[in-house]
């Protein structure tokens, strides 16, 4: 009897950690030229491929006309999926003529709590050309801040750029930092050595996400382009992987017209 109850209790024990333990689904997407090009079905496949998500970063959002009505219209479509949605978008970013872009936050008001304004950094505003977009969320009384950018274009030297992010535990000390985004750089680069360093582990490892123009001998991907860096002193990954959205597509040329990148998730407990 009395082991009876011992086998029940750690059973109880096993089963209330699990219920203690926070699980966050966070997804980053570069949604290629993300403005009012993107079609009402287009929005409706995005939607449906992002709604299972607690928080989604959207990169590459039209900085001009366009930009901030497709994030409303993906918003309101989400809206219709079940779960009320809330969102954020940056301003432009202060970048050389041309390259100026948004960024945005989506997520599910069940879920999350925006924790004050979200704000594009400036601290290296001189050294990189996109500065990265922040948010602070508390998800079930676990606060961490969501950092989402867009580097250079590999032929511009995205390093350059990536090796300013080792400075940002120390500049916000105190916050949990979840790196996203589309860094045009391989996570096996020595520029990411710094913050791995300091425990930060990407979330995949050697996965291509991004299309190339046509498929060859069904070799659809391209570049390790995007990734999710998390602290591991103090997350946990559960799970990680990629969204391959362009198979649901008859052709690549069609899947390209929602974008030339894979999403990329991580599902998280806070320790």
């Amino acid at each position: 009897m009395m082991r009876f109850l011992k086998k029940c209790l750690l059973l109880f024990f096993l089963f209330a950690v699990q219920l203690n333990q926070a699980q966050l689904k966070v997804c980053s997407w570069n949604l290629q030229n993300f403005g009012k090009s993107k079609t009402d079905s287009s929005i409706h496949f995005i939607s449906s491929t992002i709604k299972e998500f607690d928080i989604v970063a959207i990169v590459e959002v039209v900085a001009g006309n366009g930009g901030a009505q497709a994030v409303a219209r993906l918003a309101d479509e989400l809206n219709r999926t079940g779960s009320k949605w809330d969102y954020c978008i940056s301003d432009p970013t202060t970048s050389s003529p041309g390259r100026s872009e948004r960024y945005a936050f989506l997520w599910k008001t069940s879920k999350l709590k925006k924790i004050g304004k979200a704000w594009l950094d400036t601290n290296f505003a001189s050294e990189i050309e996109r500065e990265p977009f922040f948010g602070t969320f508390n998800y079930e009384n676990h606060e961490f801040t969501l950092v989402t950018f867009h580097a250079l274009p590999k032929g511009k030297k995205p390093e350059t750029e990536i090796k300013y992010f080792k400075f940002y535990p120390q500049t916000y000390i105190g916050k949990t930092l979840l790196f996203c985004g589309d860094f045009n750089c391989p996570e096996s680069h020595t520029v990411f050595g710094p913050l791995k360093k300091m425990d930060y582990k990407a979330s995949l490892l050697k996965q291509k996400t991004t299309l190339k123009k046509e498929c060859v001998n069904s070799d659809c991907l391209a570049s390790e382009y995007d990734n999710i860096f998390y602290p591991s002193d103090k997350i946990e990954l559960l799970h990680s992987g990629k969204l391959n959205f362009f198979e649901q597509y008859p052709t690549l040329q069609e899947a390209r017209t929602i974008s030339d990148h894979l999403p990329v998730y991580v599902e998280l407990n806070f320790k």
